[in-house]
Formats: C-alpha cells, structure tokens, sequence
C-alpha cells in the first residue's frame, strides 16, 4: 500500500467501538482489504501521530441482498482495532 487514503477508509463509531475506546484504549477502522497489519500500523502511526501497541484484523463477509428478482451479494469488509500506548488517544473530529 502507498498513501494513507488507501489503506484507512473510515472510522467506525458504534457502540461497541466507543466501549472498547474507553475501557481498553482501542479503536475500530474499516481498511482495504488488501491491507497488511503492518501497513495499517504504519498508517495510523503517521496519520494521528500516536505509537500503536497492537493491531488486529477482521474480515465480516458480505450479506446476500434482493435487488427486485435478484439476489446480490454485499462486498466483504475488512475491520481494524487500534490499541495505541497508554496515555495516547486518536482524536477523531477535531474543532468539533
């Protein structure tokens, strides 16, 4: 992977995300799927300015959809949880 824009795609806030941000210090990306762990380490370190502690990855496959007679598959969706260094956190709307 070569610039940032491809490998992080968007940060993901639910529920889930916003407990383990604030019990363990993680955060949940979407990322290419193409994207190794150690890109997305890379990434995340160069884009929030943060040391990332762990990195772990997993891929939700996609749903099947009907489209008036047919049925479609959604495409697949390859998430990332951020456990960055104690003391550290990724600020993820600036001026708001």
């Amino acid at each position: 992977m070569a610039h940032l824009s491809e490998v992080i795609i968007k940060p993901l806030l639910t529920e889930k995300s916003s407990n383990l941000t604030d019990k363990l210090n993680t955060y949940c990306f979407q990322v290419n799927r193409k994207s190794t762990k150690t890109d997305i380490k890379n990434a995340i370190e160069r884009f929030f300015d943060v040391k990332v502690k762990r990195v772990t990855t997993s891929t939700t496959p996609g749903k099947l959809r009907r489209h008036g007679r047919s049925i479609k598959k959604t495409p697949n969706v390859k998430k990332a949880y951020i456990q960055v260094q104690d003391g550290q956190k990724i600020e993820l709307f600036k001026g708001i």
